[in-house]
């Protein structure tokens, strides 16, 4: 007689177990040799269909136990035992679209903006100091990238973003740039990005005015 029930309790061990249905009264005794899983192992909640025998005074044994639904279940199992599609490297996937341009742009830029300081320098258009000041401000900028990146893992306080605009203004954005691209951080986030570039080509254009405009010492 074929009949609907749930395993309530399995042994992998000992390769038995017991189903439970509201057709019988008592709890269905039956052993794995009898599962017909086809790939499907046995499992306390698995919802199946068998027949049950009675032998020998012992009470009703399932014979013949299929899961209900199998072609569902062997799907879900294939799919578990599929490999995982590999991930694409996390390089990849933050890679913006005109990364590469961005990239030649920023490595002809910032050393033609240093030239432009020992030139500007040199030339009694700026003080000595000044110009020694420079990469100071790019390394301090970076530090302040490091910093607000370390804060942002820990949950602790955040450097504003003002607060990076500003330095990037006055002539950190070297230093922001580079921390973008080797720490990974406000890399990704347009609006911020969009304010990044619109300081550095505040600052170039103040600083060649300047420069135009300063006659030599």
């Amino acid at each position: 007689m074929n009949k609907h029930g749930t395993i309530v309790r399995w042994d992998p061990q000992r390769g038995y177990g017991f189903l439970r249905s509201p057709a019988t009264d008592a709890d269905v005794y039956f052993h794995v040799r009898d599962f017909r899983g086809r790939g499907i192992t046995p499992a306390e909640g698995l919802q199946v269909e068998y027949d049950e025998i009675h032998v020998g005074g012992k009470g009703p044994r399932a014979m013949a136990i299929e899961p209900i639904g199998l072609a569902a279940h062997q799907a879900a199992a294939a799919a578990r035992s599929r490999p995982a599609p590999a991930r694409e490297p996390r390089r990849e996937r933050e890679r913006r679209p005109g990364a590469s341009t961005e990239i030649a742009v920023m490595l002809l830029l910032i050393p033609a903006y240093a030239l432009l300081l020992v030139w500007a320098a040199a030339s009694g258009r700026i003080p000595v100091p000044l110009m020694l000041c420079a990469p100071l401000l790019w390394v301090f900028t970076f530090y302040c990238y490091w910093r607000d990146k370390f804060a942002a893992q820990r949950g602790a306080w955040r450097t504003p973003e003002a607060v990076l605009h500003g330095v990037e203004l006055v002539g950190g954005w070297p230093g922001a740039w580079l921390a973008q691209r080797l720490l990974r951080h406000k890399s990704a986030k347009p609006s911020f990005r969009t304010v990044f570039w619109a300081c550095v080509a505040l600052h170039c254009a103040v600083v060649l005015t300047w420069f135009a405009l300063t006659p030599r010492a």
